[in-house]
């Protein structure tokens, strides 16, 4: 059994803050608004390698639920940096999202790729920085094929409802989605498109573009409307 030296005295929160932030102290939180971070990429039944940065499905699906019950906590404030991931991990989180009682905002820092789109899209209001970027292409796989025809239409009904959450959750259309999803001539080892900042609002993928301060006061004002309809 290992002992423990009575002598040490545990680390001050300042100094811990140093130890994992890299700063003395953080501002705190406005209670009443729940921050909630996506990025690297999303993990989901399979564990990723311990050097990639990634976001557990299983971490912030207990954060969704947490929010709806906590009635101190009136806004959710959905920040996205990610590269994508999961696919059913990622559906799982949008529709946690999408189904909370809590006015929600999104923004798009950096890139919102892949199955990252969706999750961005869940909120009642999105924002994207004008230098994020957002990748739009058919999923992928990568494990092993034991029947091409099978295979391929378990793909076009994951790949459906992909696009059918997109479609609901956003004001891009049905054609303009597959025609950019399957466009050949900009993606080099892929088919797809990338839209950055003003190209995602032009097609109604996301409502507007935006910082922090945007989204923040955004949500303020969804926060109020709900007071008072609830007056």
């Amino acid at each position: 059994m290992s002992q423990t030296n009575e002598n040490e005295k545990p680390l001050k929160p300042e100094v811990e803050n140093l130890k994992e932030l890299g700063q003395i102290r953080i501002p705190e939180p406005a209670e009443n608004i729940y921050c909630l971070t996506v990025v690297g990429q999303i993990e989901g039944h399979q564990v990723l390698p311990a050097q990639s940065k990634a976001t557990k499905y299983e971490h912030v699906i207990p954060q969704l639920v947490a929010v709806e019950q906590n009635p101190m906590i009136e806004g959710i404030l959905l920040i996205l940096n990610t590269a994508g991931g999961d696919v059913e991990a990622g559906l799982a989180i949008s529709e946690l999202v999408s189904s909370l009682s809590k006015p929600s905002v999104s923004i798009v820092l950096g890139g919102g790729h892949s199955i990252g789109i969706p999750i961005a899209v869940s909120c009642n209001r999105s924002f994207i920085a004008p230098t994020g970027t957002m990748t739009l292409h058919p999923i992928r796989y990568t494990g092993l094929v034991i029947n091409g025809h099978q295979q391929f239409e378990y793909l076009q009904k994951m790949q459906e409802r992909i696009n059918r959450f997109i479609l609901q959750h956003s004001g891009i259309t049905e054609e303009q989605l597959k025609q950019l999803m399957f466009a050949t001539g900009e993606l080099a080892q892929d088919i797809g498109t990338i839209l950055i900042g003003q190209d995602a609002v032009d097609i109604g993928l996301i409502d507007a573009v935006g910082g922090l301060k945007e989204a923040h006061r955004e949500l303020k004002r969804l926060i109020s409307e709900k007071r008072e309809s609830l007056n």
